[in-house]
C-alpha cells in the first residue's frame, strides 16, 4: 500500500498565488469548478493527464508539486505538537495538514521556535546537572550560551534529503576518475595514489598506528602529504584517497551544491563538505551504471556487492540509497544507522518511511534487535499506523581499526523499502509479503503512534491520556486492560 498522495493543497496554493478563482482555473483545465474543489480538498485524485495539463498551462515544474517537503513538515509539526508543552490539546492529523497546506511558512516557523525551546530546555537541564554535581559557576562572564537551533548533522541530513541523496555532477566526475585510474595502474588504490601524485603533487604514506594516533587520515596542505593509518583496510584506504581527491579537485562543484542549502554556522557547512566528499568517494568505488546493473542482477545482495566492488557492508548500503537518477533509479530505499543506545547517527528515506526528529525511534524496528545477533541479517515486514507497509533488513557492523585493547564499537544498519518493491530484494525470498496481518506493527515514535496495546510503549500517545488505574496493571504502564481482560478467572467449586 503506497503512501497517500495529498497534492490538493499544492494545487490550491498555486491557484491562490496567481489570484485565480476556482472557476477560472477549472475553465483553463477543462474541468468543472466542483471537481477542482474536490481535488483541492483531496477528495478526488489529481490524475496524470490533469497533472500534465496543469504543468503546461501554468508553466510549473512537476517536481515542485511533490509532497516530500510538506510531508516532512507535517511529520515534524505532528511531533512538535506531541510535546506535553501543548497540554495534550486534541489535534488531529488533518488539522496539521490544513495548517501546512494553508501556510507552510508558519509551520516552519513553529518548528524553528520549538527547536529554540528545546535548546533552551537542554541548556537549563545541563546547567542544573552541573550545579547539582558541584560543577560551580559556568565559565565565561556571559553565563549560559544558547545552543544553535539545529545540530550541524541535522542540517546536513536535511540537505541530503532535500537533494534526494543524488548529485549528478559528482557522479559524472567520479565516473571519469574511475575510468582514468583503472586505465593507469593495477588496482584502484594504487591508481588513486598515482593520481594524487601526478595531478596534485601529493605524496601518500601509510603510517604506523602509534604515529597516526587517533587520526585515520591526515592531510598536510603545506607539505603536500597525505597520511593514512595502517589500521585502515585496503577498501577504506581507497575510499579515503578518493575523498581527498574530491576536496582537492572538485571544490567548486561541492561548494555549488552547498550554496543551495542553509546552514546556521560554519560547522554545518564543513560537515556538508565531508558528506559530499564521501558521496564522491562512494561513487568512485562503486560507479553508478556498473553498480546499479550489479545490484539488479544480484537482487541487492549487499554482501555479494561488497565482494565485487571491494567495499564494506555500510558502504554498499549507503551507495544503494544514492541510486536515484531520474529515469534510471534503483529501488527507493531508506537507511538508518543507530548505536546500541538507540541514537541515530545517519538517516535517509526514499521509501516514504518517516523518522522522528525530536524523540526516540520505535523500539520494535528490527534495527534495534540486530544487536541481539551481531553480524546476522534480520528481516522484518513492518506496518505503520497509517497502513503503509515496509520490508526491512538490519545488521550490525563493527567499526574497523584498532587492536586487541581497542574498545569494540558496534553500530546497526537498517535498510528497507515499501513492500511493493520487496520482491526485488533477495532477502524477501520465502517471506509472505501478502500476509499483512503478520507484519510487525511499528511507528515513528511512541508519542506519534496511536497503538495503545503496545507492550514496549515508553510514553503515552499524543491523543490519549495515561489511563492509569491503580487497581489494574496492564502489559505496560500506559496500557490499561479492558474489564474483560482484567477480570480473574473463577475457580470451579464442583
Amino acid at each position: 500500500m503506497a503512501p497517500r498522495q495529498r497534492l490538493g493543497r499544492r494545487v490550491r496554493r498555486e491557484r491562490l498565488a496567481r489570484g485565480l478563482t476556482q472557476v477560472q482555473m477549472a475553465e483553463a483545465l477543462s474541468i468543472s469548478a466542483s471537481y477542482l474543489n474536490l481535488i483541492e480538498h483531496d477528495r478526488r485524485p489529481l490524475t496524470v493527464p490533469l497533472l500534465l495539463k496543469l504543468a503546461q498551462t501554468y508553466d510549473l515544474d512537476l517536481s515542485s508539486l511533490g509532497e516530500d517537503d510538506e510531508g516532512r513538515l507535517v511529520q515534524d509539526l505532528t511531533e512538535v505538537f506531541a510535546d506535553a508543552l501543548f497540554g495534550g490539546e486534541e489535534l488531529r492529523p488533518d488539522d496539521v495538514e490544513t495548517l501546512v497546506g494553508a501556510s507552510p511558512e508558519i509551520g516552519r516557523a513553529v518548528v524553528a521556535l520549538y527547536r529554540a525551546y528545546r535548546a533552551s530546555v537542554e541548556d537549563r537541564n545541563g546547567l542544573a546537572e552541573r550545579l547539582a554535581g558541584g560543577g560551580g559557576a559556568l565559565d565565561g562572564a556571559e553565563g549560559l550560551v544558547a545552543a544553535p537551533p539545529r545540530l550541524p548533522s541535522e542540517e546536513v541530513s536535511d540537505f541530503l534529503q532535500d537533494a534526494g541523496n543524488h548529485f549528478p555532477e559528482l557522479e559524472t566526475v567520479a565516473t571519469a576518475l574511475r575510468q582514468e585510474v583503472d586505465g593507469q595502474s593495477e588496482g584502484l588504490e594504487r591508481g588513486l595514489v598515482e593520481h594524487l601524485r601526478d595531478r596534485h603533487d601529493v605524496q601518500v604514506r601509510v603510517v604506523p598506528a602509534e604515529e597516526a594516533g587517533t587520526a585515520v587520515r591526515r592531510f598536510d596542505a603545506a607539505g603536500r602529504r597525505l597520511e593514512l593509518s595502517e589500521v585502515l583496510p585496503p577498501r577504506t584506504r581507497a575510499f579515503q584517497l578518493a575523498h581527498q581527491v574530491a576536496l582537492l579537485e572538485h571544490e567548486a562543484l561541492v561548494e555549488g551544491y552547498l550554496s543551495r542549502a542553509v546552514f546556521s554556522g560554519a560547522d554545518g557547512h564543513t560537515l556538508g563538505r565531508v558528506a559530499l566528499a564521501n558521496y564522491f568517494a562512494g561513487a568512485v568505488l562503486m560507479p553508478y551504471e556498473p553498480f546499479l546493473e550489479a545490484a539488479r542482477g544480484m537482487r541487492y545482495d549487499i554482501e555479494m556487492l561488497g565482494h565485487r566492488f571491494r567495499t564494506s557492508f555500510e558502504q554498499v548500503c549507503q551507495r544503494l540509497t544514492t541510486l536515484n537518477a531520474p529515469g534510471n533509479a534503483g529501488v527507493p530505499l531508506h537507511m538508518v544507522r543507530v548505536d546500541i543506545a538507540g541514537n541515530i547517527s545517519k538517516q535517509f528515506s526514499a521509501s516514504g518511511i518517516r523518522f522522528a526528529r525530536f524523540s526516540g525511534a520505535c523500539p520494535r524496528w528490527n534495527v534495534h534487535s540486530a544487536f541481539m545477533q551481531p553480524g546476522f541479517i534480520r528481516t522484518q515486514l513492518s506496518r505503520m499506523p497509517d497502513g503503509t507497509t515496509f520490508f526491512c533488513i538490519a545488521r550490525t557492523v563493527r567499526k574497523e581499526g584498532g587492536g586487541y585493547r581497542a574498545p569494540q564499537s558496534r553500530l546497526a544498519i537498517g535498510l528497507g523499502c515499501e513492500v511493493s518493491h520487496a520482491r526485488e530484494l533477495v532477502y524477501a525470498d520465502g517471506v509472505d509479503l501478502e500476509n499483512l496481518d503478520a507484519a510487525e506493527p511499528i511507528g515513528p515514535s511512541c508519542r506519534l503512534c496511536e497503538r495503545v496495546d503496545c507492550r514496549q510503549r515508553a510514553f503515552p500517545p499524543l491523543h490519549s491520556g495515561l489511563g492509569v488505574d491503580e487497581n489494574v496493571r496492564g502489559l505496560s504502564f500506559y496500557v490499561t486492560p479492558t474489564p474483560g481482560e482484567a477480570r480473574p478467572r473463577r475457580r470451579r467449586t464442583d
